[in-house]
């Protein structure tokens, strides 16, 4: 059962790129077309116009890096905590994509910038991988032959070298091929390009609307190539711009045209309708606009010095890291059980994970061998407290009571406290941050409130989770079944995953 739910939850990562992509592109279109509707398939929750739905949740719960360390598996109570966790942060972000646009900052040069190159980029893949890419052989013949011109006769051909030839072989391979394709690109296109507008010595000078290249109507300005050459990794003018060659910047140049030539060739077969290309390309857009909105009120909130030494006193409780242990526990049900269990262990009869693992009424003792983890001084029963911040790592004490019975209790680890001074530095830069993200908050509920129309259909989530909890569970059951087939139940599952 268990290795069957972790096929599901592999299989519920491996969809999150492709159909619980195009699900949502295909749930949010629909939803967004009729946004004084009743809910409908799988629309839980609507920001004004814009829809959110149980895929895109979904999408975001199989990345680890939206949830946390791991991801919650289908079906489990777990998974539901969650996913009103993630919802309510779709929320937000919706709600600052909304007041970003309200307040025009979608039409800011710079994010324009960024969209057309993201959009152009994507074109040019699905253009290359549409048209121009191929597999790229090499040959035993031709790693021989390598061989025997670039090394001395003594040399061995072992696995490693074998691997390292076939690799610089095919290196060269896409090279030339590349070289080829570029030729065919640019036939019969007009391109001009401007080399002293990507000259270092005028970066300080040079507006941002100066012409670097034309491809026919098409121009790329110097604010592209800015942006482009950080891209490249060929510096910034806020950098170093004279360590900037004119020759390195016109290959990169180059490259950024050829991207342009099969971004249009793109558009012309079509692939601008591609349903992934628009997930993408809108993903970006609502994400690049929410950041660049909560960077830009970030700013606006920069908290003089008395204003964060007020909040840090006002919320000093909540910053501050009290002293912590991490422990190792014993629960006995009498006091001479307990002594009589830790004369053993003094006298090196047993270990404390020995009698963890043995003697402790404890739940789950056994599986955790005694291990309960960081205790925060103050958080523990006032005698159970006492013992654990009186002992030092690797000390061993006890027995004491507490309401759950006779604990020993052995220090593994110990952890000082922290942030208790406002005078030190970390101590500021962890109160600015919590002050700016309370500040954000605030005028994220406020945007709640009083600016736009959030409504969440908790009817809608509860059914659908229900669903995917039920499917989850006959699955299982059917896997267990002699002459299983997994591979069809998983099916069934992605029928269940679109709307």
């Amino acid at each position: 059962m268990k290795s069957f739910n972790r096929i599901l939850a592999t299989f519920c990562l491996s969809l999150a790129g492709v159909s619980m992509s195009l699900a949502y592109a295909e749930a949010e279109a629909r939803a967004n077309a009729n946004p004084g509707m009743p809910p409908q398939g799988d629309v839980i929750a609507r920001v004004d116009d814009q829809a959110i739905t149980f895929s895109q949740i979904n999408t975001m719960l199989n990345s680890s890096a939206v949830v946390g360390v791991s991801v919650p598996a289908l079906g489990t109570p777990e998974r539901d905590t969650a996913r009103i966790v993630v919802l309510d942060k779709v929320i937000s972000a919706n709600l600052l994509y909304l007041d970003a646009k309200r307040q025009g900052l979608d039409r800011d040069p710079a994010y324009q910038r960024e969209l057309q190159g993201f959009s152009t980029g994507m074109l040019a893949t699905l253009y290359y991988r549409h048209h121009m890419a191929g597999e790229i052989t090499v040959s035993e013949e031709e790693i021989q032959a390598f061989f025997e011109k670039t090394m001395t006769p003594d040399t061995e051909m072992t696995d490693e070298l074998h691997t390292q030839i076939e690799a610089t072989l095919r290196k060269r391979k896409l090279h030339e091929r590349l070289a080829a394709q570029r030729e065919v690109l640019r036939k019969g296109l007009d391109i001009d390009l401007y080399p002293g507008n990507m000259d270092p010595s005028g970066d300080t000078t040079r507006p941002d609307d100066a012409p670097v290249a034309k491809i026919g109507g098409e121009v790329i300005t110097w604010g592209d190539s800015k942006t482009m050459l950080v891209a490249a990794g060929r510096g910034a003018t806020t950098l170093n711009p004279a360590a900037m060659e004119i020759d390195a910047r016109q290959g990169t140049l180059q490259k950024e045209i050829d991207k342009r030539i099969m971004a249009q060739k793109a558009r012309e077969a079509g692939l601008d309708r591609d349903p992934m290309y628009q997930v993408r390309v809108n993903e970006f857009r609502k994400t690049k606009l929410v950041n660049m909105h909560r960077q830009n009120l970030a700013r606006e909130r920069e908290p003089s010095s008395e204003q964060l030494r007020a909040f840090y006193e006002a919320n000093r409780g909540d910053i501050m890291q009290v002293e912590m242990r991490k422990t190792q526990e014993v629960l006995l049900p009498t006091r001479e059980e307990a002594e009589a269990l830790k004369a053993r262990i003094d006298a090196g009869e047993l270990t404390m994970f020995q009698a963890a693992a043995e003697y402790s009424t404890a739940p789950g003792a056994k599986q955790h061998l005694g291990e309960v983890g960081w205790v925060a001084k103050g958080r523990a029963q006032p005698a159970l407290n006492d013992l654990i911040f009186r002992l030092g790592p690797g000390e061993i004490g006890g027995p004491v009571e507490s309401s759950e019975g006779w604990h020993l209790v052995k220090v593994l680890d110990v952890s000082d406290a922290k942030f208790d001074n406002f005078e030190d530095e970390e101590t500021r830069k962890l109160t600015r941050r919590r002050y700016i993200h309370d500040q954000l908050n605030n005028y994220v509920q406020n945007l709640r409130t009083n600016q736009f129309e959030v409504e969440v259909y908790e009817d809608n989530l509860v059914r659908l989770s229900q669903k995917e909890a039920d499917m989850v569970a006959r699955l299982t059951e059917q896997a267990a079944e002699p002459g299983s087939k997994t591979e069809q139940r998983v099916e069934e599952l992605q029928e269940f995953i679109k709307p």
